[in-house]
């Protein structure tokens, strides 16, 4: 069966976007499609929206999931119409807070914006760009910029894990896989050992990075056992010698990763 995942708001999606990963987090074996839907801020924009969905379940036959955080209730009413499975994730909380208040929420537009203030706001919004930009090795010139740096063989975790400290916690997150010749050097290479005080490596148990390159890139040399095997020992040789702290993403969430880097940053 094939599932498509749609964030709906009325502002930019971040908070939708977040807090649904972390609970698709718990689904790892369904693949989906993700959209997302940004500024549905007028029942009209969410007519549109519904008709798109609608036209997704009908023609191509797909099993919608919506995460909304939108504030206007007949916005709300019209995306529920689609036909999908549509999981609110603002009315969820706002209607238990009501009730413990004993007061009704304001029901406005841009709340949460306002609450956030605009220089933390930008940060955050900030921080997202910078780790979307310096995914996968990319501008290592521009890392003294970063807050941090995570280190790792290819497939241990490291771009979710960037995003989700950049989305969580509004670090300038970067990620640096280690290539083939890096690592079969001694050392970390030179632009990471640079900006030591920043990396933070990321290692994973070979059985387990064999069984996700598998299903990436089946059959060829990337995949087999005994180079997973060889990388990682490798790769936790050099974090050894580098010094620098290390997480295992084994049997682990991202979250409870970033959790723990986190409590290391503000150590």
């Amino acid at each position: 069966m094939q599932h498509a995942i749609l964030f709906v708001s009325d502002r930019t999606g971040l908070t939708a976007e977040a807090m649904a990963k972390s609970l698709l987090a718990q689904f790892q074996s369904i693949d989906y499609s993700i959209e997302k839907y940004s500024f549905i801020d007028t029942p009209d924009k969410a007519l549109f929206v519904a008709e798109k969905i609608s036209q997704m379940i009908s023609h191509k036959g797909l099993t919608v999931i919506v995460f909304t955080t939108l504030v206007d209730i007949e916005s709300q009413k019209i995306i529920e119409s689609s036909g999908a499975c549509v999981i609110d994730l603002f009315n969820t909380f706002i209607e238990p807070l009501e009730e413990a208040f004993s007061k009704e929420s304001a029901h406005t537009l841009g709340i949460s914006y306002d609450v956030l203030g605009n220089n933390r706001y930008q940060k955050h919004l900030d921080a997202i760009d910078f780790a979307m930009a310096h995914d996968d090795g990319i501008r290592p010139d521009q890392y003294d910029q970063a807050d941090i740096i995570l280190v790792g063989v290819s497939r241990c975790g490291k771009t979710p894990t960037s995003l989700y400290l950049a989305m969580n916690f509004s670090l300038k997150a970067c990620n640096y896989p280690l290539t083939d010749d890096e690592v079969n050097a001694e050392n970390l290479p030179s632009v990471l050992l640079a900006h030591k005080e920043k990396l933070i490596g990321l290692t994973i148990h070979p059985n387990v990075l064999h069984a996700i390159r598998e299903k990436r890139r089946p059959g060829g040399d990337y995949a087999r056992l005994a180079t997973c095997k060889k990388e990682v020992r490798a790769v936790e040789q050099m974090f050894k010698y580098a010094d620098i702290p290390v997480f295992k993403m084994t049997n682990t969430s991202i979250e409870e990763v970033a959790g723990n880097i986190m409590k290391l940053i503000n150590s």
